[in-house]
């Protein structure tokens, strides 16, 4: 790869990263690594071409032009999250993967079994990439730190939020999330 292949991949993988959180080679991985799939499945189950999802992971595309693909990401997300945290078995996992390749976009995301659980309280995870969702349509995550760093000195827990869930990980957003209940 030479030196202008190496800076459009890194150009793409921080659009990426501003977009949707992280590079989708790392979040594609983490989705085949928590639903065993493999690209190919995944690339089934989103309705992509396998060339496109491997032109996403490696960088070489930064966008998800189709909005339902995006949202057929989250509802994956949603799902892995469920099977990790033991509130939907494999079995369970495969069939609602099915239900999420067929859907148009809007319909798998805004039932209840995907955003509730047993208790028909909303997931903690579901609420978090709402709210980050929410911060990321936006803005950028670069916009978000530096609002986040104009915040800072005069109202320190605001800015924190604004880093954590703008542009942090799902997974801090989360554990933020839990320690500032109650």
């Amino acid at each position: 790869m030479d030196a202008a292949q190496q800076e459009s991949t890194a150009r793409a993988r921080e659009l990426q990263r501003s977009w949707y959180g992280e590079p989708l080679g790392a979040l594609f991985r983490r989705l085949i690594d928590d639903l065993g799939l493999n690209q190919a499945r995944l690339a089934a189950v989103l309705g992509l071409s396998a060339p496109m999802l491997s032109q996403l992971m490696s960088g070489q595309r930064a966008k998800i032009g189709n909005p339902a693909v995006v949202q057929r990401v989250q509802a994956l997300q949603d799902l892995a999250g469920q099977v990790a945290d033991g509130s939907v078995s494999a079995a369970e996992a495969t069939a609602r993967m099915e239900e999420v390749k067929k859907s148009q976009g809007g319909s798998v995301l805004t039932g209840t079994s995907q955003t509730t659980n047993s208790t028909g309280a909303p997931t903690v995870r579901r609420v978090v990439r709402e709210i980050q969702s929410l911060l990321r349509s936006v803005a950028a995550a670069g916009d978000i730190i530096d609002a986040a760093d104009s915040l800072a000195p005069s109202h320190p827990e605001l800015a924190e939020f604004l880093r954590v869930y703008g542009a942090g990980r799902t997974a801090d957003a989360v554990a933020h999330y839990e320690a500032h209940q109650n």
